[in-house]
């Protein structure tokens, strides 16, 4: 997708808008222009016409005499050059002088009447007054009747419609400038924060800092989430990376010095044990390599994981059940303790997980005829999930390294815990890491009387599910 200027979207749509403005307002303007230009005529053409109605007087016989003064039709000559009708009317006698076929409508009261029409090819307006003049006896009334074309207030109107014209114009200019400043301005932010980021090198995944408004805050927090959930899942293909070439150099190497017995060997006994070797040093690759995707899972939803109410009676029963046959094999009287229900806040895959690995190493180092005991109670600060064995346990030395990540810990240091080609030392870390996601922590002491291990994490007590 072809990327866009935000900068020329905003100022287009700011100049649009202006322009929008700029344009009804014009429309705005000459409405008014038009108002007020036929205001003004329509007053002087009301002057004209009482101008002349105050000429008109009664004679000794009683008929009505105009004097039209030249002043009445003086005011409405222009520089437009208007043509001015008018036409004077009595009543009953009808026409006096003026232009006889000039149209009017007979006003109802002593208010001017003003029309619109077209006379000799030429658009005029007019206005009518009714008036009456005393004889002294009775009174008579009469009209009058003044017209003039519309090249005048025509004029007018566009006059004042071009001054608004050129002061909207400099108004719309000085506003996009403004416009112009203002979005440069205000865009500055990104180009801060773009400059920021651009600067850093692959491997700077730390949170951005820079100043930027609060309209952008939201970009930067979105940006510092994505970079460190990068970071993690960085993490975490690092750590299996540096895991899976330390812990599986040594299987592999067994594998490959088997092999090269067996092309040696001479009798089919040396044959077979040499097979054999082969063979454990193939699964205890194998349960490393699992352990090691597991320890990688763990790493990538570190921080993410979702947590809810667990119901840890139900998981650890069923988990339970599940590895009998296991313990079966090995001699190990498998049992469970716990109420009827007990909820905690974890993920049930993660918390299985977390089991399985403490379950699986109590069966596979107590030793035949052990006991091991998963049990699930109430604790001042939330619910215990334990797991308790009465083999021969570990020392504090085996303790602390069976919780410490193997981040590049050299071979030596990891035959500390005993058994470690069986991965003993894993489990208990991935139940750390994972109890670590739970806002808990796993720990480690010997189990009752002294004997055995006993492997306990407590988690925060959760509102039982519907």
């Amino acid at each position: 997708m072809a990327a866009y200027s935000l900068r020329r979207r905003l100022l287009l749509w700011l100049f649009l808008a202006t322009a929008v403005l700029g344009l009804l307002a014009l429309a705005d303007t000459w409405r008014e222009a038009l108002r007020t230009a036929q205001g003004v005529s329509d007053r002087v053409l009301v002057g004209s016409a009482l101008a002349i109605a105050e000429s008109v007087t009664v004679d000794e016989t009683g008929t009505l005499e105009v004097d039209i003064p030249y002043s009445s039709l003086e005011m409405l000559t222009s520089a437009a050059q208007d043509k001015v009708f008018y036409r004077v009317d009595g009543q009953p006698g009808g026409f006096l002088t003026g232009y006889a076929d000039l149209d009017y409508t007979q006003p109802e009261g002593q208010a001017p009447v003003f029309s619109d029409s077209t006379f000799r090819g030429v658009g005029i307006r007019s206005a009518t007054l009714r008036r009456e003049v005393s004889t002294g006896a009775s009174s008579i009334a009469f009209t009058v009747t003044v017209a003039e074309s519309t090249l005048a207030r025509a004029a007018l109107a566009r006059a004042i419609l071009l001054r608004s014209a050129l002061r909207l114009a400099v108004l719309i200019s000085g506003v996009a400038a403004i416009v112009w400043l203002g979005v440069t301005l205000a865009l500055r932010p990104l180009d801060r924060l773009g400059a920021v980021i651009a600067e850093r090198s692959p491997d700077d995944l730390r949170p951005v800092t820079a100043d930027v408004p609060q309209e952008v805050a939201a970009l930067v927090l979105a940006i510092n989430s994505f970079m460190a959930r990068l970071d993690t899942a960085v993490n975490a293909l690092r750590n299996f990376t540096g895991n899976a070439s330390h812990q599986l150099r040594t299987p592999l190497a067994v594998v490959r010095t088997q092999l090269a017995l067996i092309d040696r060997s001479t009798t089919p006994p040396a044959r077979q044990a040499a097979m054999a070797k082969a063979q454990i040093a193939l699964e205890r690759a194998e349960r490393v390599l699992a352990q090691l995707l597991v320890l990688a899972r763990v790493d990538a939803a570190s921080g993410a994981a979702a947590l809810g109410p667990v119901n840890i009676v139900a998981t650890a029963k069923d988990l339970t059940a599940e590895m009998v046959p296991f313990a079966l094999e090995r001699d190990v009287d498998l049992g469970f303790e716990g109420p009827v229900w007990a909820f905690g806040h974890a993920e049930p895959v993660l918390l299985a997980e977390l089991l399985k690995n403490l379950v699986g190493n109590a069966i596979a180092y107590a030793g035949h005829g052990a006991v091991v005991t998963v049990r699930v109670k109430d604790h001042p600060q939330g619910i215990e999930l334990a797991v308790e064995d009465n083999g021969p346990g570990l020392s504090p030395a085996q303790i602390t390294l069976a919780l410490r990540r193997r981040r590049g810990a050299s071979i030596q240091a990891q035959t500390a815990v005993r058994d470690q080609e069986a991965g003993y030392g894993f489990g208990l870390a991935i139940s750390a890491e994972i109890a670590a996601l739970f806002d808990a922590e796993l720990h480690l002491a010997p189990g009752a009387g002294g004997r055995g291990l006993l492997a306990s994490v407590v988690l925060h007590r959760a509102p039982a599910g519907p």
